[in-house]
């Protein structure tokens, strides 16, 4: 199966020309994220300068979730059409939702250890963060063998998303709830804002490696089937 959307020229042509965009805008985003977490954003009457480390922590768990969402379905259609940037996009996908998921406990356990006296504790929304990140390590250690089995640890990674997500909401856990809601935010305006940009930030971020990735594969796979 070889879908016109992923035509090899088109996607060479027009994906350098994106990057540099994504790159530039990632980078504003960037700035003005700094510049408002640091300068603009008021200190918290209990958490005091702490609180500002959530501006970075609250993104990165955020962004290492989808991550598991869209590395599913590129890894469920490679066995069935074989096509290079589905096996490319689970595998670098894998690489970027560990990162996040890794500097997610890190950033959060420096938040902790004030708060909680702790840099880490067994939590129920942690512990399944923990595993989240294994299962991104899982894959990419599957993917070493064969990229068949691959797609079975990939496809785990959907179904821990709700475990990580409502416990807190619905027991009395270490771990607060969420601050910011489709209902609003209790929080000063100040503080989402630069949380929703380094979010931005973030999303540019995980997807810029994508391209050169696939970049790297296309060329080889485009003339292999014009030589068929």
């Amino acid at each position: 199966m070889y879908a016109p959307s992923l035509r090899p020229f088109l996607f060479m042509c027009r994906s350098f020309r994106y990057a540099q965009i994504i790159v530039g805008f990632r980078w504003f985003l960037t700035a003005m994220a700094i510049y408002l977490s640091i300068w603009v954003a008021p200190s918290d009457s209990q958490q005091g300068e702490n609180h500002r480390i959530t501006h970075v922590h609250v993104p990165a768990a955020r962004t290492s979730l989808p991550i598991h969402i869209a590395m599913a379905p590129s890894s469920v259609l490679f066995p069935l059409t074989k096509h290079p940037p589905f096996h490319s996009f689970s595998k670098t996908g894998a690489k970027i939702g560990a990162l996040f998921t890794l500097f997610t406990p890190v950033t959060g356990g420096f938040w902790g250890k004030p708060m909680w006296g702790t840099f880490r504790v067994w939590d129920a929304r942690l512990t399944p963060v923990s595993i989240s990140f294994f299962i991104y390590l899982g894959a990419l250690r599957f993917q070493e063998f064969s990229a068949d089995v691959a797609p079975i640890s990939i496809c785990i990674g959907p179904i821990n998303i709700p475990i990580i997500k409502f416990p807190v909401n619905r027991w009395n856990t270490s771990h607060q709830p969420s601050s910011i809601s489709q209902f609003g935010t209790p929080i000063h305006i100040s503080t989402p804002i630069p949380i929703f940009l380094i979010f931005a930030s973030f999303s540019f971020l995980t997807g810029i490696p994508f391209m050169p990735e696939t970049r790297q594969i296309i060329p080889s796979f485009y003339v292999q089937r014009k030589s068929q």
